[in-house]
């Protein structure tokens, strides 16, 4: 298991006479190696207090974290992880060049290939050209890259990617979305949140939704869109169709046979009515939500 997390609970103290803000309650779920993970939830659900405990940024009220089979604050199992934070830590001074090159020096990579690994990662985020400037002249989605880029700096085998694609623009979204389908080819295991959820629909082996500090839903995309069918599509023969008392969506007669649409409460209804008619049905199929629904269900669902 890439990562483990158990029972975690974790809450602040806002100030003075102020309620204590509980923020996670009880989370658990389990990262499995080699695959992509998208971590959804809206803003205030406690993705990134989530994440800053995974990195041992903070320390939880209690449960349990593992990476890689280590307990998580434990210095083999951070050397295991790239973290790319959603507001990226910079030195404004430095180039992205000597930034890189500082962050090599923490991770303690052999002075003989530091300069190879810097043009390598700088590359992979396309910053080459601007990697001697220095980063108080660089745009949001400049630091987005460079930041992306220091993750990736020490060959992970845990990625925790913060909501990589903020700030960037079209090209830098599908690269980014190339560049972690690419670590995943490699075997890296990718955490990461993010808002948009088409990009989390293309790239990610499984999701988990976050609502008010608990996973609402975990599962493969298609597994958790086919939970639940807003609708059906039925085709039949014969019978009276005109005197369907069952409320429908939508309806077409063809040639030699009807087709309808039917909201799911009433499919069974509809499905008794065609045979009392001396119908015959044909065809059934569920019409299933988007990942955007489902998503938005739950959000909704937990009062936000």
């Amino acid at each position: 298991m890439a990562l483990s997390v158990e029972g975690l609970h974790k809450s602040f103290d806002p100030g003075l006479f102020e309620r204590r803000v509980d923020v996670l309650k009880g989370l658990s779920l389990e990262v499995h190696r080699g695959e992509t993970f998208g971590f959804l939830g809206p803003n205030g659900a406690g993705k990134t207090t989530t994440i800053k405990a995974i990195t041992g940024l903070i320390r939880p009220d209690r449960g349990r974290i593992s990476v890689c089979g280590l307990p998580h604050d434990r210095l083999e199992a951070r050397a295991r992880i790239g973290f790319m934070a959603e507001q990226p830590y910079v030195y404004n001074h430095l180039t992205g060049r000597e930034f890189l090159e500082f962050h090599a020096e923490l991770l303690a990579l052999p002075r003989a290939r530091v300069g190879a690994r810097v043009a390598e990662v700088l590359e992979l985020v396309s910053m080459t050209g601007a990697a001697n400037r220095a980063m108080r002249t660089f745009s949001k989605g400049m630091l987005q890259r460079l930041s992306l880029a220091q993750a990736l700096l020490g060959r992970p085998e845990l990625l925790i990617l913060d909501e990589p694609m903020s700030g960037l623009d079209p090209v830098g979204r599908r690269d980014v979305r190339d560049l972690i389908l690419a670590e995943k080819e490699r075997g890296t295991t990718v955490f990461f949140s993010s808002h948009i959820i088409p990009d989390v629909e293309t790239i990610c082996d499984r999701v988990a939704i976050l609502v008010d500090g608990t996973v609402r839903a975990v599962g493969e995309v298609r597994e958790l869109v086919a939970q639940e069918a807003e609708a059906y599509e039925l085709s039949f023969v014969g019978g009276d169709a005109v005197d369907l008392e069952t409320p429908l969506l939508a309806s077409h007669r063809g040639s030699d046979a009807w087709w309808v649409r039917v909201a799911g409460e009433h499919r069974d209804a509809l499905i008794r009515e065609l045979a009392a008619s001396g119908a015959r049905l044909v065809a059934l199929s569920p019409v299933r939500s988007t990942l955007e629904e489902f998503v938005l269900r739950h959000y909704e669902g937990g009062g936000r």
